[in-house]
């Protein structure tokens, strides 16, 4: 699974999705309790699968009815946060308490309902080369962590009480904030209630009506992206890096923009790894000289609700000239906010596949 958002705790503080504020709102509750196993995604982490975890979720909910018009474009969501309590159910690994801001989907009558959660998880035992080196799981107490949830809900049974029942998968890791950072995801069985709140004066949902054209010329966008992270090797050092982008996106429609650009990278734990690499392994050949600057084209997507977007993005480093660190071929998802009228912060992760190198804090101005 994608290490997706770390530090993505940051969507609650955007929770609001830039909305104006509105003279009525409505809310929800539901709480589940589950049931599971975690998943052998790494056979390094195979020793720490010992017994089924357990624990609850609790969640706050803000309904919404078409008010703002983006709301019936994606079928009135609901979003708001949640609270995770998951005994491990391991000596080695503790119990982790995570706190997200979240989105939840519905599709065939509101019977079925897709949520995923991006947050920030504490974790009662993590590594320590004395006293905890066999879980090489979590390298941090603060973690990130990522559930996505399908559930079979039904409200309003009695008296604005419902009951709810799914699967949902709860992802925890570093994103390379510090090592080891094999990471841990969780397949679990839940089912709890739901209630809504003043369910008595719930307004109707207001149709979409026709379907609007939309659509936008080019605009070019220049980012800023920074934060710190480790090489990947035990005991290595945190460290900055740097990310200058330049790209062109094309809105296509009130959801969808397309990507598509350039971007230099500077990285001091890159800088760092071909230092160790050349003076722990001087067989292989490596002066500690190598050019540690990367070059990337990618494309991308963006999902916008509102002021808030949902990123995506593939590249590929054309000029690599270390190439023993990561694979050549990146991703990148996370959040966006719209600032102002030109500005947007983000908070993105770029990944390897399933290896995280780093939790980019962006800046960014679009023309």
């Amino acid at each position: 699974m994608t290490r997706i958002a770390p530090f993505l705790l940051l969507l609650c503080s955007f929770i609001s999705f830039g909305q104006d504020e509105k003279p009525e709102k409505y809310y929800s509750f539901d709480a589940n309790y589950f049931y599971g196993t975690i998943m052998e995604h790494n056979p390094d982490i195979a020793h720490l699968i010992t017994d089924h975890p357990n624990g609850f979720l609790l969640s706050f909910n803000r309904k919404t009815y078409g008010l703002e018009k983006w709301e019936s474009r994606y079928n009135y969501p609901d979003f708001g946060y949640s609270f995770i309590y998951q005994n491990m159910k391991n000596t080695y690994l503790g119990e982790n308490y995570s706190v997200y801001g979240h989105f939840s989907f519905y599709a065939l009558k509101r019977l079925l309902m897709f949520r995923i959660g991006q947050g920030i998880a504490y974790t009662t035992n993590p590594y320590d080369p004395d006293t905890n080196f066999i879980n090489n799981a979590y390298g941090t107490r603060l973690l990130s962590s990522t559930y996505l949830m399908g559930n079979i809900k039904k409200e309003n049974i009695i008296g604005g009480l419902g009951v709810n029942a799914g699967v949902t998968i709860i992802h925890y890791s570093n994103a390379d904030t510090g090592s080891p950072n094999h990471s841990t995801n969780t397949f679990t069985l839940n089912f709890g209630l739901n209630y809504i709140l003043d369910h008595n004066n719930q307004p109707d949902y207001i149709p979409r009506g026709e379907k609007e054209k939309y659509t936008e010329p080019f605009h070019y966008n220049f980012s800023v992206r920074s934060g710190f992270n480790t090489s990947g090797v035990v005991g290595s050092p945190r460290l900055p890096f740097l990310t200058i982008s330049a790209y062109a996106d094309k809105v296509l429609n009130r959801k969808s923009t397309l990507q598509g650009g350039a971007e230099l990278f500077f990285s001091r734990s890159l800088e760092e790894f071909i230092d160790y690499k050349a003076a722990a392994f001087p067989q292989q050949g490596g002066t500690g000289e190598e050019d540690a600057k990367r070059v990337g084209i990618f494309v991308g997507h963006q999902l916008t609700f509102n002021k808030m977007s949902l990123i995506t993005q593939l590249g590929y480093y054309v000029y690599y000239p270390y190439s023993e660190y990561v694979e050549q071929v990146y991703n990148r998802v996370g959040l966006q906010r719209k600032i102002s009228e030109n500005w947007w912060g983000s908070v993105t992760v770029r990944s390897h596949g399933a290896n995280a190198e780093a939790v980019e804090f962006s800046l960014g101005y679009r023309l």
